[in-house]
């Protein structure tokens, strides 16, 4: 009789023939690459083209209709043989879906490392605003009491947001590594907290209600050495213009993201304990300080997300900014993108661009009902993600086709 000897620290081998439905479903999305993807949000579009051509009557419309939702969001800027006059309408709309993009981006972030550690973090949201109201707090009521020059006060107002992000997932990562608590209840939880200790915050007689216009639910405007634009703007810099700093600090988050799970010892752990958490805790990794560390990681993406709002475009809060579905959306970035840093990137873009391309001001009255563009974008939303839960028939019928393929070349 044989016997097989592990060494310390290794993982166990697994039995002959042994293969897992998570390994087999593992397989698959390796092999569905980027098709699988692409194929989900194109079946979304297809039916949601059904409700576009009951609403137009009309294939033709139904056609005109996308186009307009693509020239909408200022996507025909990239085209070479769309020409440009002053003032240019594509590049003002691009401007403003980029603006949307940058949240998506480490919003969805936040979501997939997260999830890259076995964990579902529903509380993007919630760590997006409790990113947004330590910015606003740091950035708006410091200069009343300390004399900061713009670097500083810039730097502290950031450190806060991702600090209070990362705090406030470190606690459901921390109740899961402790007492089993499932992260998308707590997660659930502490979204709630954070929208109601923000509306009593700025909400009427709150204690940082503006000192200025106290019949509004409205914080104080944060100072002008907090503002990025300072370092340049894409548009106009008090007219919601996109800072370059923002752009630069989305960009280089999905290199970091990349970089951390990919080439780090951190990043092997993390991955290790999404995978089989077992069998990590039997090669000598602590599953608890995983769990803390890649939510704490998580929500410091969503805070991030959260101050470069705040002290980019937004320079206050009031109690609307907490009806936003910002964090939400995230998830399905994340899930879209297979939680890859190049798919979050690019379904950050498809999400922003749904968002803006059927805003009322920038989609033709005359060819969709602004009136039903919304409830249009929620639906394709909703269809990618039903999709998305789905991806295993997709997968499956991909897989197919391929052997089809193969046995006729054969």
């Amino acid at each position: 009789m044989s016997v097989t000897v592990t060494q310390p620290g290794s993982l166990p081998p697994e039995e002959p023939g042994a293969e897992s439905a998570l390994g087999r479903y593992v397989l698959l999305q390796k092999a569905g690459g980027l098709i699988a993807p692409l194929v989900t949000a194109v079946a979304a579009f297809l039916i949601g083209g059904i409700v576009v051509f009951a609403t137009t009557k009309s294939i033709p419309d139904t056609l005109t209709t996308y186009k307009a939702i693509f020239e909408g969001a200022g996507l025909n800027w990239f085209l070479p043989w769309e020409t440009c006059k002053d003032p240019c309408g594509p590049a003002i709309r691009l401007e403003q879906t980029l603006l949307v993009w940058v949240p998506l981006v480490l919003t969805g972030i936040a979501v997939g490392f997260a999830f890259r550690c076995g964990l579902f973090n529903i509380g993007g949201q919630g760590q997006y605003l409790a990113g947004a109201i330590a910015a606003v707090i740091i950035a708006a009521e410091l200069p009343l009491r300390v004399d900061l020059s713009p670097v500083p006060l810039i730097l502290l107002s950031v450190t806060g947001a991702m600090a209070a992000g990362a705090f406030l997932a470190g606690i459901a990562g921390f109740l899961k590594a402790t007492v089993g608590a499932h992260e998308v209840i707590t997660t659930i939880m502490l979204n709630w907290i954070v929208i109601w200790v923000g509306t009593y915050l700025f909400g009427f007689e709150g204690p940082l209600q503006n000192d200025a216009a106290r019949e509004i639910p409205v914080s104080n405007t944060i100072a002008a050495d907090g503002k990025i634009t300072q370092a340049g703007v894409w548009g106009h810099p008090d007219l919601q213009g996109l800072p370059w700093i923002s752009l630069g600090v989305a960009f280089a988050s999905l290199v970091v993201y990349s970089l951390l799970l990919n080439r780090t010892t951190l990043g092997y752990e993390v991955r290790a304990v999404g995978h089989n958490p077992e069998a990590a805790r039997y090669g000598g990794i602590s599953v608890a300080r995983n769990y803390v560390l890649a939510m704490a990681i998580a929500g410091m993406f969503a805070g991030l997300a959260g101050a470069l709002d705040v002290l980019g475009w937004k320079f206050r809060l009031d109690t609307t900014d907490f009806t936003s579905t910002i964090g939400f959306i995230g998830i399905a970035v994340a899930l879209l993108g297979r939680n890859k840093a190049i798919g979050i990137g690019l379904a950050a873009l498809l999400f922003a661009a749904l968002q803006t391309g059927t805003s009322t001001r920038n989609l033709d009255p005359e060819i969709f009902p602004p009136d039903l563009a919304t409830p249009l974008t929620i639906i394709i939303q909703g269809l990618i993600v039903l999709f998305i839960g789905a991806d295993i028939v997709v997968l499956l019928l991909l897989r197919r086709l391929r052997g089809r393929g193969a046995r006729s070349a054969a």
